[in-house]
């Protein structure tokens, strides 16, 4: 008599009547799960080491943005002379800009220094005048010991602001050390960054070789177009702020339209905290209803900005939705604070733009 069959093993050992009895769903979600940790932890592993070179990282992504910056002025002088003179020429005279630009909101703040503690002084009085009256009425001896708790707060916590003020000073080192690198990085890129680019691509295989090319075409584009694009939102915002602060005659114009130049680099939220603090100013110096000019002030830039500047700024890039924008911001910001902010949105367009470019068949045109 014939022996039946034994039944089939399956894959993991058991007899195919015992792995019937784990439903075929759940067997296919356990074998992608354990895939999804094993790659999880080999990302998580790889950032961990990434994250003791940030600052070198940080470093490289401002020498790119110099070198995006200065490249063109350095192209138009090399016509005239050496390219190194150029390059020297060049990121002599954009330092020489940003200092100037420094000096002259330093001027600014000591020429109205004496009349800003008096505007000051008198703005808070009129702060708290209005919080007296209705709908607030706080009491009128609220505010009367405001400055002697104030000096015996930072009196007691004196300990801790000097060892805050020592922390903030080995910050400003690792600042000015990241700078520096970054301004040697920038020098190269800015030289031979694309001889650097061609003598990377010849050491990789033949193969891979053109793709790698290609898309690291299609990456500097992009981060020069946005690069371009976001130092014109900045400077556009720059300049309506200060002409609207200065018609209004609110102190302090010229260092709150520099300061919003600088928060424009942090797309969507940037400019309304700069904008913020000028309504702050301009409360406590001229008081509730040119504050309220400030805040319409707030609503006008920002119309202009999210539906004018940046998606110019979009077109000379990578088209991103304002929800992916959105996003990349808040993600920056929660992984890696002010500096992740900045860098969320040129890199997920730089990674959309590499993705687009290296979707084209071998040999297409980008």
């Amino acid at each position: 008599m014939a022996t039946p069959p034994e039944p089939p093993a399956s894959p993991l050992g058991h007899p195919s009547g015992e792995a019937s009895r784990v439903p075929g769903w759940l067997r296919t979600s356990a074998a992608y799960a354990w895939r999804i940790i094993a790659v999880g932890i080999v990302v998580r592993f790889a950032f961990s080491v990434l994250g003791q070179f940030h600052r070198i990282a940080v470093a490289v992504f401002f020498g790119l943005v110099i070198a995006a910056v200065l490249r063109p002025v350095a192209d138009a002088l090399a016509r005239f002379m050496p390219r190194p003179l150029a390059v020297a020429v060049a990121l002599v005279g954009g330092i020489v800009l940003v200092l100037g630009a420094l000096a002259l909101v330093g001027e600014a703040v000591a020429d109205q220094r004496s009349g800003l503690q008096r505007e000051f002084v008198a703005g808070i009085d009129r702060i708290e005048r209005q919080l007296e009256k209705p709908p607030f009425r706080l009491p009128a001896d609220a505010f009367d010991d405001l400055q002697s708790r104030i000096g015996k707060l930072l009196s007691s916590h004196r300990s801790t602001l000097i060892s805050t003020a020592l922390s903030g000073a080995s910050r400003l080192l690792e600042v000015l050390t990241v700078l520096a690198l970054a301004l040697f990085c920038a020098v190269f890129f800015t030289h031979s960054g694309q001889r650097q680019w061609q003598w990377l691509c010849e050491q990789l295989p033949e193969g891979p070789r053109h793709r790698v090319a290609v898309a690291g075409q299609a990456a500097w584009q992009t981060f020069t177009g946005y690069t371009h694009g976001i130092l014109l939102v900045a400077a556009t915002n720059a300049v309506l702020v200060g002409v609207a602060l200065f018609v209004l005659g609110v102190p302090l114009a010229v260092p709150l339209a520099l300061l919003e130049f600088v928060a424009a680099f942090i797309p969507l939220i940037g400019s309304p905290i700069a904008l913020v603090i000028a309504a702050v100013v301009a409360l406590a110096s001229k008081g509730p209803l040119v504050a309220l000019v400030v805040v319409a002030l707030i609503v006008v830039i920002g119309q202009i900005e999210g539906h004018l500047l940046h998606p110019l700024v979009m077109s000379w890039a990578v088209r991103l939705h304002p929800v992916v924008v959105a996003l990349a911001v808040v993600g920056g910001a929660v992984a890696a604070g002010v500096i992740g902010a900045v860098v969320a949105v040129p890199l997920v367009a730089v990674v959309w733009s590499v993705y687009q470019a290296l979707r084209l068949p071998a040999g297409a045109p980008p």
